[in-house]
């Protein structure tokens, strides 16, 4: 028996010894030391890499893969050991709990960037993640509003108080960060152009306590929603995971959440509009108008210098003007359509004036040109001109 135990403990050695010589012929070889498990990698990652180099919004993407999906899918595993036939399994655990695939799909970047980093710092020689197969997502299409639909939108939009922040999005593309973060000093009566400098961003609250998981004890869901679920709007919100750290809005010490400036996506976005006339008259309106009201206020006033405000002059929140831009829609008869659609139109109608590429990039706030594909569209309007066009070349060469 000791023989035996000997023997295969022999073999492993060697087989061992095989792949550190395999490794250093590659020139991959592993750090020394006990490895990392997946969890330990991910929560290192997720809390001290990541907020060093990626946005707020990617990292609450990253967090959510993580802790959600991630940890409790694959956490158990030794980071070396860890295969891609591990994460397809995950993904399709993933698609059979009803889960979309465009949510494995972000589990899979997330996963694939954690790991790769890993690799890049020697703890892998391979990243797995990088190989394993990520579901297929169809690519959802979209279709711009036309010209009778932006009309009818245009003149809802320009009955309620702030309609002119929709009519910025249809008629230059400003994201809605960025149109709810602009302020009158960026407005520049003289040139008649508009500067886009930060975006305003709902940003999730952070605890102050000692103990977060204890702290949001009383919000911690336990159990998925009943269905039908007539509580919920949205799709309902999964459990919380084991020792979830979230609910930190109801936490007494909390800080650095609520409505926060920050700076554009890239340095494409920041940007300066030139102002159509009639839109440049309407914003002077609006500016009129805004001073009533803060006359109004008169103490209650919060003056942040914003163009677009409550009643009481703070910021308008990022999801209350998302609901303002639904019930728009139905106020005007226009088909249901996402917020960022509008900026979709704003591309398209670009291309149907012939707008050099260059100028629409830099009205756009693209960092390149590529994403004239994701955002100009062909529409009915645009293949009737070519069909017109077409007509006169062939028949009118007949025709002579």
């Amino acid at each position: 028996m000791l023989i035996r135990i000997a023997s295969r403990s022999a073999r492993v050695s060697r087989e061992e010894y095989r792949k550190l010589l395999d490794e250093r012929d590659r020139g991959t070889v592993r750090k020394k030391g006990r490895g990392w498990t997946v969890e330990a990698w991910l929560r290192h990652w997720i809390e001290h890499i990541a907020p060093l180099t990626v946005r707020y919004k990617t990292l609450r993407g990253y967090q959510t893969a993580v802790y959600r999906h991630l940890i409790p899918g694959i956490g158990a595993h030794r980071l070396e050991r860890i295969e891609p036939e591990h994460f397809e399994k995950l993904y399709a655990k993933l698609l059979g709990s009803g889960l979309k695939p465009g949510t494995a799909h972000q589990v899979h970047r997330t996963v694939r960037t954690a790991f790769g980093e890993a690799e890049r710092r020697g703890h892998l020689t391979r990243n797995a993640a990088a190989i394993a197969k990520a579901p297929r997502i169809e690519e959802e299409e979209v279709e711009p509003l036309d010209a009778e639909e932006i009309q009818r939108l245009l003149a809802a939009a320009l009955q309620r108080r702030n309609g002119v922040r929709f009519v910025l999005a249809l008629a230059l593309g400003a994201r809605q960060g960025e149109a709810l973060g602009l302020k009158w000093e960026h407005l520049d009566e003289q040139r008649k152009t508009l500067r886009v400098r930060k975006a305003l961003q709902r940003q999730k609250w952070q605890h102050g306590c000692n103990d977060p998981h204890e702290c949001g004890a009383a919000h911690h869901r336990t159990r998925r929603c009943k269905q039908p679920c007539a509580r919920h709007t949205r799709p309902c919100p999964e459990p919380c995971p084991p020792h979830c750290t979230d609910h930190a809005r109801n936490c007494p010490h909390r800080h650095g959440g609520g409505l926060v400036e920050v700076d554009v996506k890239s340095k494409a976005g920041r940007r300066t509009f030139p102002l159509p006339e009639e839109l440049f008259s309407l914003l002077l309106m609006h500016r009129e108008r805004q001073k009533r009201e803060r006359e109004h206020a008169g103490t209650e006033w919060h003056d942040g210098d914003w163009i677009f405000t409550q009643p009481n002059g703070k910021p308008l929140d990022p999801r209350a003007d998302y609901e303002q831009r639904r019930s728009l829609l139905t106020e005007a008869g226009v088909r249901e359509a996402r917020l960022h659609d509008a900026r979709h139109t704003a591309a398209t109608v670009l291309l149907i004036l012939g707008v050099p590429d260059r100028t629409v990039m830099d009205v756009m706030g693209w960092s390149t040109a590529s994403m004239k594909a994701r955002y100009m569209h062909i529409t009915e309007d645009i293949r009737r001109d070519v069909a017109e066009r077409l007509n006169g070349y062939f028949w009118e060469v007949t025709e002579t």
